[in-house]
């Protein structure tokens, strides 16, 4: 892939993340989303492939829904991520959110990309750049970018409801002697 839509989406992603950020440290905004329990792994599931659906398939309305939800979500982020740092450590934020994070942001970035591809190539083909709008080789791409996107999506959301938890109390447990 040598063009700008992984770049972009990723740019896209931490701009807002850190306006998220900025937001709530700044209280523009008191609402943010409470558990009383940690949510079910099919619920996590169903709110995350929502969410990655809407950026792949936003290629197809030109790439707009593709960049408010990926404007959005990151913002939410970014937004949480201040929020749980008004509330726990460095550390219990971090061991909160790393685990599954580091499959989930990857993974929303990634269909992000997956949305921009196909507007991308229209505007190539507007532009005099390529001779036919989509190519069989685009719709490889923009099908793998899809692809994992939705398999990293499946894995955060089975660390997230089955490990993350686990992880932060053992962590947590283990350093109380220290």
């Amino acid at each position: 892939m040598k063009s700008w839509i992984l770049p972009s989406s990723s740019m896209i992603y931490f701009i807002f993340t850190f306006l998220g950020y900025l937001t709530y440290k700044f209280g523009l905004s008191t609402q943010i989303s409470k558990f009383s329990q940690p949510p079910l792994m099919i619920e996590i599931l169903k709110n995350n492939l929502s969410v990655v659906l809407q950026l792949i398939l936003g290629g197809l309305l030109f790439g707009t829904p593709t960049i408010f939800t990926l404007s959005y979500n990151a913002m939410h982020f970014g937004y949480s991520v201040a929020y749980l740092s008004s509330q726990v450590s460095t550390l219990k934020l971090i061991l909160l959110t790393a685990p599954h994070a580091i499959f989930e942001i990857p993974a929303i970035i990634t269909a992000g990309a997956a949305g921009f591809k196909i507007p991308y190539e229209i505007i190539r083909y507007l532009a005099g750049k390529k001779e036919q709008i989509l190519t069989k080789e685009d719709l490889k791409e923009y099908l793998t970018l899809a692809l994992i996107s939705i398999i990293l999506i499946v894995i955060a959301a089975w660390v997230e409801a089955n490990i993350t938890l686990k992880i932060a109390e053992a962590m947590l447990n283990s350093t109380k002697g220290i």
